[in-house]
């Protein structure tokens, strides 16, 4: 490999301020809508008394999860020796924090009122996943925050590989506590499953690694710097590959649910009878989450098209966003059984009637605060790669060669 040498984004001012400007025009708006919500109550959202995680919940999830996975590049390089992906490193870093952040932030404007941030800071039940939550959080901010600046100062390279294997163990613990949420929580039929855990991880290695696809390919093309074909071969390959593992353990989970005759009822509401869900899992999650990218990708003619790779991962984060939507509202929408056998009396609130009862309709001011969250992760990555040298001059197959691994 020739010397990599970086150089910040030198997009053309105009076209940058306007970039800008949109994220931020769409950042200010999550706000507002965020404010309406504080002032109005969370009435005019469409959660309820059963669905209390509503769609911010399903973007603040989906972000913390793909910040762990946006992280794989750079531990594929440092930890694993992978040369080809060394050069990739900083921006995969970079991109970790903002996502991470992006997706704290609308996880803490959702908590209804803004002083349980204190609460939830200090005072800890460390029976509680989330309590462990917030030292990996923080942790992985702070930890990746001095792999970056081991990458990027060249007196302490020589602490890059031991702090990127730190890195790499806390991420997979970060991605271990988010799923473990699902898979600790037995009050919901549709979670209570270890599956959740390394289900969470893989899913963190896709939709990581699509957004962070998505900006490389972005960042390069407008400001005209080499991206080789053979560096975007191994990258999409890597994709394909964590989709498909996605779809294993997708087919696993349902198949051990089918396997247990408690869970038949929650299946059938899932796979066939749950409306929106139902159409979410099969058409969101499924095929255009999973079979359309991989034909996609690893397709010999589509595969090296550029145009269809970022359609493919594109996809990856819509069908994403589709699972969690599965997963976080579809699950909360279906009761627990806590009585497997007997009929039990319902109140009025809504104790053993599954979600088409009264069917959650996510509200505009929710989907605005979940795309502002999306907004700000990307803005601040657009302001770090143009302030900072996080982005490779040249990618090019002859600088990078990707043929050494």
């Amino acid at each position: 490999m020739k010397k990599i040498h970086y150089r910040e984004w030198g997009i053309e001012s105009p076209r940058y301020w306007g970039l800008l400007a949109v994220l931020a025009t769409i950042v200010a708006v999550g706000g507002f809508a965020t404010l309406y919500m504080e002032h109005e109550g969370h009435w005019v959202t469409g959660m309820s008394n059963q669905i209390v995680w509503g769609t911010p919940h399903v973007f603040a999830i989906f972000l913390i999860v793909a910040a762990s996975g946006a992280l794989n590049v750079a531990s594929v390089g440092s930890v694993f020796g992978q040369t080809m992906y060394k050069p990739l490193a900083r921006l995969s870093g970079l991109m970790a924090i903002t996502l991470l952040i992006g997706g704290l932030i609308v996880l803490v404007l959702d908590l209804g009122q803004p002083s349980r941030l204190i609460v939830a800071m200090t005072t800890y039940n460390f029976k509680s996943i989330f309590a462990w939550n917030i030292y990996l959080y923080v942790g992985f901010i702070v930890i990746v925050a001095i792999y970056l600046f081991t990458m990027m100062e060249r007196k302490a390279n020589s602490y890059s590989k031991g702090v990127g294997v730190l890195a790499f163990v806390w991420r997979l613990a970060l991605t271990t506590g988010t799923g473990s949420i699902f898979g600790f929580l037995v009050a919901r039929q549709g979670y209570d499953a270890a599956i959740m855990a390394p289900m969470f991880i893989i899913m963190s290695f896709a939709y990581g690694m699509a957004l962070y696809l998505l900006v490389l390919m972005f960042t390069f093309n407008t400001d005209d710097r080499p991206l080789g074909d053979g560096v975007l071969r191994r990258l999409k390959n890597l994709l394909g590959v964590f989709v498909a593992a996605i779809f294993y353990f997708t087919l696993v989970y349902h198949l051990t649910n089918l396997y247990g005759t408690e869970n038949h009822a929650y299946e059938a509401f899932i796979l066939r009878d749950g409306g929106v869900y139902t159409w979410t899992f099969w058409i969101g999650w499924v095929l255009l989450g999973m079979l359309v990218p991989m034909g996609i990708l690893f397709h010999p003619a589509l595969g090296m098209q550029r145009g269809a790779i970022t359609a493919a991962a594109l996809l990856v984060v819509l069908g994403g966003l589709s699972a969690i939507y599965v997963i976080v509202i579809g699950g909360q929408a279906f009761p627990l059984s806590m009585f497997p056998g007997h009929t039990i009396i319902e109140s009025a609130y809504y104790d053993g009637v599954n979600g088409m009862a009264r069917a959650y309709s996510p509200s505009l001011p929710e989907f605005l605060l979940g795309l502002g969250g999306f907004a700000l992760a990307l803005l601040v990555t657009f302001i770090g790669v143009r302030l900072l040298q996080f982005l490779p001059v040249s990618l090019a197959d002859e600088v990078a060669d990707p043929q050494r691994g």
